[in-house]
């Protein structure tokens, strides 16, 4: 896997030509990787830990998808945002289960 972090820390602040630098120089060997059932708590956990900003997803040897730190973060935001609502309507008494 390559990066956009990949080529500017190991071929632009290097000074290397783009043209030059073959692509197996510069790229992430031991990608980390999550399943399809991780949960996205964990996810973040894994991006966090690891200072990762991509997270391929795998089914056996099969690429699912990548999900994006960003990904991650705005389905917190509106997770949280849908939780503000309902303990607002909840307050307020129009709540309706």
């Amino acid at each position: 896997m390559i990066s956009e972090r990949d080529y500017m820390s190991k071929v632009v602040l290097k000074g290397k030509s783009s043209k030059e630098t073959p692509v197996r120089d510069i790229m992430t060997c031991k990608v980390v990787t999550v399943g399809p059932d991780h949960n996205v708590s964990k996810c973040m956990e894994i991006v966090t830990e690891n200072h990762i900003r991509h997270l391929p997803v795998m089914d056996g040897d099969e690429l699912l998808g990548i999900v994006s730190i960003g990904d991650l973060v705005r389905w917190i935001i509106a997770t949280q945002k849908m939780m503000i609502e309902q303990l607002e309507a909840y307050i307020a008494g129009g709540y309706s289960a």
